[in-house]
Parts: C-alpha cells; sequence; structure tokens
C-alpha cells in the first residue's frame, strides 16, 4: 500500500503539472491569434474610419470575452481601450515594443491569478509602431483544470483503494494460515495436546508447513499420552504386589522375637510404605498432566479455612503454630479443588520442614489483576537461592533433606496443577529466613 500511495503520487504530479501547463499554453495560444488581428489592424489603422473600426472591434471582443484591451504606440500613449485591462506597463509592454511577442505565461492552477496579460507587437522588426495588451481572464482554464485535477485525484484514489482492497485480500490469505498455526502453537506450549491448525487456505508452502506442525503435534501428544499411560498404569499395577508385601510384613510381625530382626522387619515396612506414597504420587501426577478434569470456579476463600482449620492438629502436635489471613470471597477458576491440593502439599511441606516453635502463615488475597493469590510463608531454615528453583521438580530434595520422609513429588504436583488450572506456583525466599510459597489462580469468567 505504501508503495501503491507513492506510486500514485509520482504519477499524478506530473499527470496534473502537465494539464495545467498544457491548459496554459492552449489559452495562451487562443488569445494570442486574437492579439495578432488586432495588432493587424492597428498596424493598418490610417484614418479615423480605421481607429473606428478597431475600437469596435476590440469594443465587441472586449464585452464577447470579459477581457480588456489596449492598444498603445511606441511612447506607451493609449490609441483605443475597451473593457478592464491593465495598465499598458510591465515586461509584457517592453518585450512587444521590441517587436517579441508574449510566448509564456505562468502555469494556471485553482489557486491562481485572475487575469494574465499578454501583448503582441503592431508591426515587425524595426517597423514597430506599438503594442496591443491583452487582459484576458483565467476563470475557465481554471475551472477546466480544477476539473481535471479533481479526476486525476479521484483516479489516483481509486486505484489505491483498489490496491488496498486487494493488499488486504492478499495480507488475510498470506497470514489467515500463519495466525492459525500462532495459535496451535500457543495452545501446545500451554498443554492442549489437541491444538492442531486448521486452515486450509495460503500459499502451498503455509499449507505443508502446517500439514508438518501437525503431524509433529500427533507424534507429541502421542509420545506424552502413552509416557503418562506408563506411569499411571505403572503404578496403579505395582500398588496391589505392594499392598500384599505390606500385608504379609504386618502378618510377620508377631512371629519375630525382640532383637535386630525386629528391627529391620520395622525398617522393610517402613521402605514398603514409603514405596506406596510413592506410587500414588506418581499416579496423581499422571492423572493431573492428562488434564481430563475440567476447570471449574473455586470458593478460594472458603477452602483455605477449612484446610487450614484440618491441618491446625498436625501443626499443633508437631509444636508449630498456624494462622490464617483470609479476605472475603475471593474466588478462581481452575481444577477441582485446585486449591485445596497445592495447599495441602503446602502445608505438608512445611510441616516437614520446618523445626518446632516455628510458624506458618496462610494469606488468601485477591490481586490487583482480579486473580486469586495464596501465600503460605514460614520461618524455617529456608533453602539457598540457587536451590530454590528445584523445590518445584519431581524427585527434588536438598542435600540437607535427604533422609526427610516424602517421595519428593508434592510440590511437582502441586505445581502441575497450577499450570494446568492456568495458574502458577511460585517460591522465593523469606525475611529474615525461610521460604514463601505464592499460587496464583486466575479469576473465575464473567
Amino acid at each position: 500500500m505504501v508503495l501503491m500511495g507513492v506510486a500514485a503520487l509520482l504519477l499524478c504530479l506530473p499527470l496534473a503539472d502537465a494539464y495545467a501547463r498544457g491548459r496554459t499554453e492552449h489559452l495562451l495560444l487562443q488569445r494570442r491569434s486574437e492579439a495578432v488581428r488586432f495588432a493587424d489592424l492597428a498596424d493598418r489603422m490610417r484614418t479615423e474610419a480605421d481607429r473606428a473600426e478597431l475600437s469596435a472591434e476590440i469594443g465587441r471582443y472586449a464585452q464577447l470575452y470579459g477581457a480588456g484591451v489596449v492598444v498603445v504606440d511606441t511612447a506607451g500613449a493609449t490609441l483605443a481601450r475597451a473593457g478592464a485591462c491593465a495598465e499598458p506597463s510591465g515586461d509584457a509592454l517592453g518585450r512587444a515594443l521590441t517587436g517579441r511577442s508574449t510566448d509564456r505565461l505562468p502555469a494556471l492552477h485553482p489557486w491562481g491569478p485572475r487575469t494574465v496579460v499578454l501583448a503582441e507587437p503592431v508591426g515587425r522588426d524595426e517597423r514597430v509602431s506599438g503594442a496591443v495588451l491583452l487582459t484576458v481572464p483565467t476563470g475557465a482554464a481554471r475551472r477546466d483544470v480544477t476539473v481535471r485535477w479533481s479526476l486525476i485525484a479521484a483516479g489516483a484514489l481509486a486505484a489505491f483503494a483498489a490496491a488496498a482492497l486487494v493488499a488486504a485480500g492478499i495480507t488475510r490469505w498470506l497470514m489467515r494460515p500463519v495466525l492459525d498455526l500462532d495459535r496451535a502453537v500457543e495452545g501446545l506450549t500451554a498443554g492442549s495436546l489437541q491444538a492442531r491448525a486448521v486452515s486450509e487456505t495460503g500459499p502451498p508452502e503455509l499449507r505443508r508447513l502446517r500439514q508438518h506442525f501437525n503431524t509433529m503435534a500427533e507424534a507429541v501428544a502421542d509420545s506424552l499420552v502413552r509416557q503418562r499411560d506408563f506411569v499411571a498404569d505403572a503404578s496403579h499395577q505395582l500398588r496391589n504386589p505392594l499392598a500384599t508385601l505390606v500385608l504379609q510384613l504386618e502378618n510377620v510381625e508377631p512371629h519375630l522375637a525382640p532383637g535386630p530382626g525386629r528391627t529391620e522387619h520395622t525398617r522393610a515396612l517402613d521402605e514398603a510404605e514409603r514405596l506406596e506414597e510413592l506410587l500414588d504420587g506418581l499416579l496423581a501426577l499422571a492423572r493431573v498432566e492428562s488434564g481430563t478434569d475440567g476447570l471449574s470456579e473455586l470458593d478460594v476463600s472458603r477452602t483455605v479455612r477449612e484446610r487450614v482449620s484440618a491441618w491446625s492438629p498436625v501443626f499443633r502436635g508437631a509444636g508449630l503454630e498456624l494462622t490464617a489471613v483470609v479476605a472475603e470471597d475471593v474466588r478462581a477458576c481452575g481444577l477441582p479443588d485446585a486449591a485445596g491440593r497445592i495447599l495441602d502439599a503446602l502445608l505438608d511441606n512445611a510441616v516437614k520442614f520446618v523445626p518446632p516453635s516455628g510458624h506458618v502463615e496462610v494469606r488468601a488475597t485477591r490481586a490487583a489483576d482480579g486473580s486469586a493469590a495464596v501465600r503460605v510463608a514460614d520461618d524455617g531454615p529456608g533453602v539457598p537461592p540457587e536451590q530454590r528453583a528445584l523445590l518445584l521438580r519431581r524427585f527434588a530434595r536438598s542435600p540437607e533433606h535427604q533422609n526427610v520422609r516424602g517421595s519428593g513429588l508434592g510440590l511437582a504436583i502441586a505445581d502441575e496443577i497450577a499450570r494446568v488450572s492456568g495458574g502458577r506456583l511460585g517460591v522465593n525466599g523469606n525475611a529474615p529466613h525461610g521460604l514463601v510459597f505464592e499460587l496464583r489462580l486466575p479469576s473465575p469468567p464473567p
């Protein structure tokens, strides 16, 4: 469109200028022929009858065309006059008295002068005896220039509008598959494995790119689904023999005599229970990643109060203080009970790692953008800044807490629930020491 606009200007401006010059030249030639006729009459003027004929001729001309005509001698004295004419002076008169006719007029524009003056010598060469001055109105010529310029401008605008429509159509044709592919990539990045590019328009290169992207998306989705199915199936299938093993270990316990054997039996039972917890975590993570549950509206305020009330006895038993500051009517959108499941993981993590006499505060508020914010802060030993990014990874443990009970999947599952719900879970340091976990869930739709 920019190129078309520049091309229209480069074509229209010279064309408009050429027409203005041509119309000016036409006016000059037309009026100059009449000035030559008046000069011939003045050159043949010998008697009063000739003077009367000249005066009558220029009078009829001035009346018919609204022009002014004046005939002067070499001294500048007026011999005959008709109509409203300019004073006999200036460059045109000087050129005429030296035997040169007016051969050029300034180009006429719609805003140009109302009249122009042209002069024609009476006689030729050394026999110049005077000059004829014509004061010519330019109204008709300027109207012609205005009409023609308007037609040129209208044609340029029509051409530019047509080019703009064509450019818009071509742009939509080119960009529709690109935008569709961008939406599909965004959906796939957000975890929607069903996102595909569906546009069938566009050039062949973009259509082939759409096909290749859909093929790649199918392969990625199939691989992830098979991976999650394997984790879920393996976790589910291993639970039955593990439950049997735990039951057998518990049945053997009454038959063991006190001593090293009973101690080893207790350790084996603890490891079996830890393995069972790990399988439960893997199964829960696979279910969350599959995204089978739809999003729903959550009452975050009520959920936080309920979970804090449920965890308070556990914290008192561990010698910890648990407090809550909950704003009214904080709502969000997410997986069913997403806020409760994530808060359970964060409070369970605090019970494990905050030493006795510590304090944990849960705060639920509404953020400035309308999202729900749940903040869990503790005054425990905390984690070095370089290790905080590892806390939300699967099976991640800091070197100081390798022997703490747990599967290492709680925070990873919480982070995955937040992500699938359209929110995020972050971790930062607390002043002067400790950790702060902040959960953000999007606001519910209107």
